[in-house]
Parts: structure tokens; C-alpha cells; sequence
């Protein structure tokens, strides 16, 4: 089937066209979702950002929150095996919920300095290494690869950002890209 004339396909999102490196695919694309997570924010007033949006049940925030726990879950838990707190008190209730008196800016902020740390712990990294034991995994059977670990992010990332977007849909009428 042809394409009409008229109609031209969207351009790729994400790396440039001609990155084939799995290690430059993988941080590229991780790294445009978190950039897209930030970019479907934009334009929401403060009550919009923490209201739950119905029927899903949580807010714009809110998914904000629970990825800087995914990252902190999977990057400085699980592949560097440090001594963190890796899920709050309150589990998915509080992972999800804003605390009162926790502005926009104190989330974002906490969110970005995950991102930051994930970023810093796979500077020096090769896809092949290893989590490190004694975090979230507790045997060399149990610890995955970094490749295996950004992938499952770049697929939380994917799944999540779709999810905003309907929810930026319900909130506003804004739909993605």
C-alpha cells in the first residue's frame, strides 16, 4: 500500500536516525522520555498537576513522583545496590500521593536529582555489567544486566508517558505527539 502524496510520515523521535549503538539507543531514547514526561507538564496550573485525574485516580504529579521512586527503585536500589529507602512508608498510596505543603518545584526537583544519579551511575558502565548484590538482589542469579535494567525503564518510561498523555487529555483537551 502506498503512502498518499500528501502525507509524510512523522519523523522518529528520540536519537538521531543513523544511532545503531544498543547503549546509545537505550540511554537516548530513556533520556527523551524523561524529557517528554516534563514537556506534557507544561502549561498545567498547580491545581491541575495535583488533582487525581478521574477515573484513573492520581495526578500529572503524582506520576512524576513514582518515577523518581522507579529510578531511585531500579538504578540506586538495584543496579548500584546502595542503602536507600526504596519504596516510602505508605507503599503506592504515598508513592502516588503529594504531600500537603510539597510544592511542584520540591517533586520535580526530587525527581531530577534520581535522574541525575541513574545518569551518574551509568557513565562509566558498559550494558554488560552487572547489578551489584546485597540491594534488590540478593544472588548473581537474581542481578540482571544494566542493559536488561534501562530497558525495563525505557519500558516504564514508555508505558507511563502514554498514560500522561491521556490524562493531559482528560485534564485539558491536550493531546501528544
Amino acid at each position: 500500500m502506498q503512502q498518499p502524496p500528501d502525507k509524510v510520515p512523522a519523523p522518529l523521535d528520540g536519537p538521531a536516525v543513523d544511532v545503531s549503538d544498543a547503549r546509545e539507543l537505550l540511554l537516548g531514547y530513556l533520556d527523551w522520555y524523561r524529557k517528554a514526561l516534563m514537556r506534557k507538564l507544561a502549561g498545567l496550573s498547580d491545581d491541575q498537576l495535583r488533582a487525581p485525574v478521574e477515573p484513573l485516580g492520581w495526578s500529572p504529579l503524582g506520576l512524576v513522583q513514582h518515577l523518581g521512586w522507579v529510578e531511585r527503585r531500579w538504578m540506586r536500589w538495584g543496579f548500584d545496590a546502595q542503602d536507600v529507602v526504596a519504596y516510602p512508608a505508605g507503599e503506592d498510596t504515598e508513592e502516588w500521593t503529594i504531600a500537603p505543603g510539597t510544592s511542584a518545584a520540591q517533586v520535580v526537583a526530587a525527581y531530577e536529582a534520581e535522574v541525575a544519579m541513574a545518569n551518574s551511575l551509568v557513565a562509566d558502565a558498559v550494558l554488560t555489567d552487572k547489578a551489584r548484590l546485597g540491594g534488590r538482589f540478593k544472588t548473581p542469579e537474581q542481578a540482571p544486566s544494566l542493559g536488561r535494567i534501562l530497558f525495563h525503564l525505557l519500558q516504564e518510561y514508555a508505558r507511563h508517558v502514554g498514560h500522561l498523555d491521556i490524562a493531559r487529555e482528560l485534564v485539558d483537551g491536550r493531546t501528544g505527539e
